[in-house]
């Protein structure tokens, strides 16, 4: 892997030529920030490019924006499937968000497998 760099002359020396990413309107989310946590602990290379690149944050907002997408997706079906229905939400409310949150917990560990 090569990255190249722009590099400025100042007095004698040459230094490179780096511009801070701008930080985004809205920072990364769950999702995001737990792809920020892989890059680092496993893929470090590929973390140190988005940085130089200055595309990180990019990245992130990208991988949160496809999480949320996945989600809103897939919970509908999930949600049928387990008979987490309009009127069980009317009679028992509890049990209604307890089939919802346990079918929030599998479709995010089928993005932790992924």
């Amino acid at each position: 892997m090569k990255i190249e760099l722009d590099y400025v002359k100042v007095g004698d020396y040459y230094l490179p030529d780096l511009a801070a990413e701008p930080y985004p309107k809205r920072g990364p989310g769950k999702y995001g920030l737990l792809r920020l946590r892989y890059l680092k602990e496993h893929r470090p290379i590929i973390w140190a490019e988005y940085v130089m690149k200055g595309k990180l944050y990019a990245h992130l907002l990208e991988v949160e924006d496809a999480a949320h997408d996945l989600l809103d997706s897939m919970m509908p079906g999930m949600a049928k499937e387990a008979g987490a229905t309009e009127s069980l939400k009317s009679r028992d409310p509890l049990a209604w968000v307890g089939l919802m949150n346990c079918r929030k917990a599998q479709v995010e560990e089928i993005f932790s497998r992924n």
